[in-house]
């Protein structure tokens, strides 16, 4: 390599270090402040080095509720993923083969409003149909954010699929839907898997829904945080911590993804 591709090199290397530092400032800030005492948070200027204390874990993990939470967060995402895989996948080969592309702009304005928007009807029909408080409640709202995630990313791993091994199956005997689950769903398990991560991961951080349509049976994750808000003071230590805990998973899944999103999936499927 010349110096002067060296330079250049050296910059976008830099430059690549400064965002994914910028990114990662305000999870690092949430970490360090759930070790933090309340006079060590409330430090102006910001204190760095510090003695670290694991009350504010403690106090998150006293709480006997919390696993509740977990599990009820859990049953939601891992709901509301399967629940708009069954109907994502299906819809999406709709479109990639038969170009249904009313289905994709409905899901796709659906997915552009503003999820306050949905919250009023979707209360008033719960309420008159008595779900308010339930699974069923929240599963079918987070529906919302997780069926067109999957219809628009499957698209493009089903669009990779080679017809001609649909055509072949259908020939041998096989139905449409029979192609789908012979062949479309094994050769795009991999996009299967990181859509279901994407989808687990959006229902898993959403809040409004399960602020309004939720009970203190059926409370998730991001709803128990707000209880460390009170009207004179905040906890910010105990905050930061179920904060924390609540982002572990998240992080995790999210590590996972790449791990399943690999270019040319089905590259030589078909030879000759």
């Amino acid at each position: 390599m010349t110096r002067a591709a060296r330079l250049r090199h050296a910059g976008r290397a830099v430059a690549a270090w400064l965002v994914i530092l910028a990114l990662m400032l305000p999870f690092l800030w949430m970490v360090l402040g759930s070790f933090k005492t309340a006079r060590d948070f409330l430090s102006y200027p910001p204190v760095w080095l510090f003695r670290p204390t694991l009350d504010n874990y403690a106090q998150v993990f006293a709480d006997n509720a919390f696993p509740r939470y977990v599990l009820n967060s859990t049953i939601v995402a891992a709901g509301a993923t399967a629940v708009g895989l069954l109907l994502g996948i299906p819809a999406a080969y709709a479109m990639a083969r038969w170009r249904r592309t009313a289905i994709g702009i409905v899901l796709l304005a659906a997915r552009m409003a503003p999820g306050i928007a949905f919250l009023i009807p979707l209360f008033v029909a719960c309420l008159e149909l008595h779900l308010v408080g339930s699974y069923t409640s929240l599963i079918a709202s987070h529906l919302i954010f997780t069926l067109p995630l999957a219809v628009w990313m499957m698209i493009g791993f089903i669009e990779a699929v080679p017809v001609e091994l649909e055509q072949a199956a259908m020939i041998d005997g096989c139905s449409v839907v029979g192609a789908l689950l012979r062949i479309v769903v094994p050769l795009t398990r991999q996009g299967i898997a990181a859509t279901a991560i994407l989808a687990f991961i959006a229902s898993w951080n959403n809040f409004l829904f399960a602020l309004v349509l939720s009970n203190d049976q059926t409370k998730t994750l991001p709803v128990a945080v707000l209880g460390y808000i009170g009207y004179n003071s905040i906890q910010w230590g105990a905050l930061m911590a179920a904060a924390s805990v609540i982002t572990l998973p998240v992080l995790a899944l999210a590590l996972c993804v790449q791990r399943y999103i690999v270019r040319g999936l089905v590259s030589g499927a078909v030879t000759g």
